[in-house]
Formats: C-alpha cells, structure tokens, sequence
C-alpha cells in the first residue's frame, strides 16, 4: 500500500535510550512530507498527461484507419471512375464509328443510286435522239418525195400545154392537171414513206402517222 503524506506526518516512533533527536527527525519528516506532496502531485499530472497522450494517440490512430480508409476507397473509386471512362469512351468511339460508317454507306448508296438514274436517263436520251433522228430522216425522205413528185408534174407536158400561147385554157383542164398533180404526189409519199420505213425500221409516231401532207399548187401567171 502506498503511503500518504498524512500517514508519514502521523507515524509516531517510539523512544529509547540513547534514540535520535526527536525534533529533528519530526524537521526531516515535514520535509519528506512537503517533497512527497511535490512527488505525488507530480505523478498525478503525469498520469492525467499521459492518460490525455493515450486518447489523444488512439484518436490519430483512429483518425489515421480511417484516412487509411478513405484513401483506400477514394482509390477504388478512383479506379472504378477510371475504368467506367474508359469504357464509355470505347462505347463512344464504337457508336461514333457506326456512324460515320453508316454515314458512309448511305453516301454512297446514294452516288450509287444517282449514278444509276443518271445512266438510265443518258440511255433514254440516247435512244430518243436516235429516234428523233430515223424520225427526222423519215420525214425529210417523204418531203423530197413530194418535191420531188411536184417538180416532176411541173415540168410535164399537161403544164407546158397551159401556158404556151394559144387558145384560152379553160378551167376544166387547169382543174384536171392539178388533180392529176394532187393523186400523183400523195402515190409518190405513200410509197416512198413504206420504203423508208422498211430500211429503217423505224415506227413513226401518231403524230406523223396522222399528219397528212398537203399538196402545194403552182398557178401559172395569166398572160397579159
């Protein structure tokens, strides 16, 4: 059991012959006593430091797991973010390449589509120019045919008899001459116009089938 100042200052010794001197061992105990007091109170504080040192240091240790902690999940979330990134990045750039891939086919789907129209429409062209041509052909056939029939009938003898001086030509003759003109030019086309088609192959158009060609009479000048 520890002593107490108070137990030192109530000790009491009992006395022999020949002992020490009682006052100065009372002097040398109130001194014990006053340095005793000085010790305990001494270790008292040391004791509350320490006791505050141990929580303080259990508190830093807890304050440090705890950092240690964080840290560690700060770092997994940190990976965890890192890692999400990078595979969103890849789901990006995958969706952004789809795109421009889908971009590109559609392109050239397209150029593919209008080179194709195009091709058709230069074809169409073509066979349309090629017919306007056989047509244009047909046509210029026929019209020498009938120029042809009429510079004929022209110089023939029915309109040297017209207009060589004479007796008076009367109506009936010039009538006859130009229907024997009119029958004439149109044989002439028809037959020339069968010709032309046969060699060509060519089939006209409605328009030409129906268009009916009209026959240009000349009058001789009365004579004055």
């Amino acid at each position: 059991m520890v002593l107490s100042p108070q137990d030192i200052h109530n000790k009491e010794f009992s006395t022999k012959l020949r002992g020490y001197n009682i006052d100065e061992v009372n002097d040398f105990l109130d001194q014990i006593i006053k340095d005793y007091q000085i010790i305990l109170e001494e270790n008292k504080d040391l004791r509350s430091q320490l006791s505050e040192s141990k929580d303080k240091l259990s508190y830093f240790n807890d304050l440090k797991d705890s950092l240690n902690q964080s840290i560690l999940v700060a770092q997994e979330a940190a990976d965890k973010v890192k890692n999400n990134s990078k595979k969103e990045a890849e789901i990006t750039n995958r969706e952004a390449q789809k795109k421009a891939d889908d971009i590109i086919q559609t392109a050239n789907e397209k150029s593919t589509q209008i080179l194709e129209e195009a091709s058709k429409r230069a074809k169409k062209l073509a066979i349309e120019t090629d017919d306007l041509k056989k047509n244009t052909r047909v046509f210029r056939q026929r019209l020498e045919v009938m120029l042809e029939s009429q510079l004929a009938v022209i110089k023939g003898s029915d309109w040297d008899h017209l207009v060589e001086d004479g007796p008076t030509t009367t109506y009936e003759d010039i009538e006859k001459v130009v229907g024997d003109l009119d029958k004439s030019t149109n044989s002439d086309v028809e037959s020339e116009s069968k010709q032309g088609n046969n060699a060509d192959s060519v089939e006209s158009t409605p328009a030409a089938k129906n268009d009916d060609l009209q026959t240009v009479v000349i009058y001789p000048d009365k004579q004055k």
